[in-house]
């Protein structure tokens, strides 16, 4: 079995635009346990004011199901003695499972950065471990430069490692640090390594030429049985080795177990929620965890994946809980149609007069200035109307948006907005109001706000994406394309409206939003009920 080591939090947070509050910081250690890593590096006690609070925060939480806590910090600092060093005695005293120290690997790095002989460096190296392993909780080694190290001097290399192992190191972690080796560079040095040790070997890969997963897969095969990276990558430069990416490739490519049984399906989850804490977007195009990585455009694809998944799959999207999506194009005609009506109207088949119905509404639409290739919602709302089909939760009755500027100095003053909507189900009015940093965000405060009264489930949904494009160049008067990404913390979907009022647009890529979750992911009672609401 192959271990997983999350370093999100430690070096994730090295990557440029990223920071973390302590909130932020538990929230992604327990949304990471309850995925199932086996380890996750907390960060730098000794370095960092907040990693302090952290650990200390820690100890008063509940203990995790499944994951160790690692603290991370280097050798003791030259001149004195590991007791003497304050960073050393933080990371000693943090309270973690298990104590990570980095160290150099090569005589350039002993003399140039640190300004001691390598000679000293071994022994700095050695002396930091054995202090640290005196706490009583294990201690991992991190080469640091290990490999740039190793084509140089390949016997001192292995003398960094043999030092830290001889003092009690339980786990030595092999740091390609420059990101700039090859997969089989990485295999030659490990499976030399794993002929001279017997010490349980790991891997940390940085993504400078984009290769540090293939580094990663070739170091598991050379021998390593732990691999180290971070949720979408994020990390110092380029980044580090993807867990989202690794993870699945173990599982599903390389039948090396690395989370407990039925887990694998929460990784795409995972992957929004934790990017989502970080305020990061999405890489869309990610393997196995981005939006469109299961996404079938051509009408040649989308064919050959309907008569056989594998024709252009190289997995179930369901297996990294992901999904399949058919877009819609110029190229995917009635077999696009077709593809993305089969799984909400099975009774149809490929030739129905239905199809032939949907995609003459579809070129209507797209006269106004809809586009359904990135809008799953709206565009199975508008085929399920267009057969007579679409059920309709509510009707909006009227609605007004105000915007100012609040009052205050010129350096203080901010924008708000406020909207009014009344709404109505069943025959039954919804009446309130909402303030927003802006119009949309008011607008769609207040819808969820009102329909919560009728269908509680909508309180769990969030707006997540929001994007418009004038589709005209008539000034003020321009049509207005508008996009948005809505979720309910499981499931992910989008809709769009178009209007010459970028408020109206809005509004209809809402609605739809909302009419898309109650059609999809509202339990039946609970929608019984509402209608129930009326003679009450």
């Amino acid at each position: 079995m192959i271990s997983l080591s999350d370093t999100t939090l430690r070096d994730g947070a090295q990557a440029e635009g990223v920071s973390f509050s302590m909130d932020d910081k538990i929230r992604i250690i327990q949304a990471l346990d309850d995925l199932g890593i086996r380890y996750i590096e907390a960060g730098n006690p000794g370095a960092n004011a907040l990693d302090a609070q952290l650990f200390s925060a820690l100890k008063a939480l509940p203990k995790l199901r499944c994951a160790s806590l690692l603290a991370f910090g280097s050798t003791c600092r030259p001149g004195l003695r590991p007791e003497e060093d304050e960073a050393l005695c933080r990371l000693r005293d943090s309270g973690a499972d298990i104590s990570v120290i980095f160290g150099k690997s090569g005589p350039r790095q002993s003399e140039r950065i640190l300004r001691i002989s390598p000679e000293d460096n071994l022994r700095l190296i050695a002396d930091t471990v054995q202090f640290l392993k005196k706490n009583g909780t294990p201690v991992w080694y991190d080469a640091e430069h290990f490999f740039d190290a190793w084509r140089k001097s390949r016997d001192y290399a292995m003398k960094t490692l043999d030092a830290a192992a001889g003092a009690g190191a339980a786990r030595l972690i092999l740091c390609d640090t420059r990101g700039g080796s090859f997969p089989e560079e990485i295999a030659e040095a490990v499976a030399w390594i794993r002929e001279r040790t017997d010490t349980p070997l790991g891997i940390h890969c940085h993504n400078d030429m984009g290769m540090a997963v293939a580094c990663s897969v070739a170091a598991v095969r050379a021998g390593c049985d732990l691999v180290q990276g971070t949720v979408g990558g994020i990390g110092e430069r380029c980044g580090n080795m993807d867990l989202c990416t690794m993870i699945p490739i173990l599982e599903l490519k390389m039948n090396e177990p690395c989370l407990p049984a039925g887990n694998l399906t929460r990784l795409t989850h995972l992957s929004r929620e934790i990017l989502e804490i970080l305020n990061l977007v999405p890489d869309e195009h990610a393997p196995f965890v981005g939006h469109s990585a299961f996404a079938h455009k051509a009408g040649m694809h989308i064919d050959g994946v309907i008569k056989d998944s594998d024709s252009y799959e190289h997995i179930d999207p369901e297996a990294v809980g992901n999904q399949r999506r058919f877009l819609l194009s110029d190229q995917a005609g009635r077999a696009g149609i077709y593809a993305r009506l089969g799984h909400i109207l099975p009774d149809l088949n490929r030739d129905s007069a239905e199809i032939t119905a949907v995609i003459r509404r579809i070129k209507e639409m797209e006269l106004k200035g809809y586009t359904y290739e990135n809008a799953d919602g709206s565009f199975e709302l508008m085929a399920l109307d267009t057969l007579g089909r679409r059920k309709h939760y509510f009707r909006v009755a009227d609605y007004h948006v105000l915007c100012q500027q609040m009052p205050g100095s010129a350096e203080r003053a901010y924008p708000s907005a406020q909207a009014y909507l009344k709404i109505n189900v069943n025959g039954q009015d919804g009446i309130n109001a909402a303030e927003g940093d802006g119009p949309v965000n008011a607008l769609d405060q207040a819808l969820r706000k009102t329909l919560s009264l009728f269908y509680p489930s909508v309180s769990r949904m969030s707006l997540k994406d929001f994007k418009v494009r004038v589709l005209n160049s008539e000034g003020t008067a321009s049509r207005v394309r508008v996009s948005i990404e809505s979720s309910d913390g499981s499931h992910i979907w989008n809709t769009v409206g178009v209007s010459e009022n970028i408020i109206e647009a809005c509004l209809i890529a809402l609605i739809d939003s909302v009419d898309y979750m109650l059609t999809k992911y509202v339990p039946d009672d609970e929608i019984s009920s509402a209608i129930l609401k009326k003679g009450e």
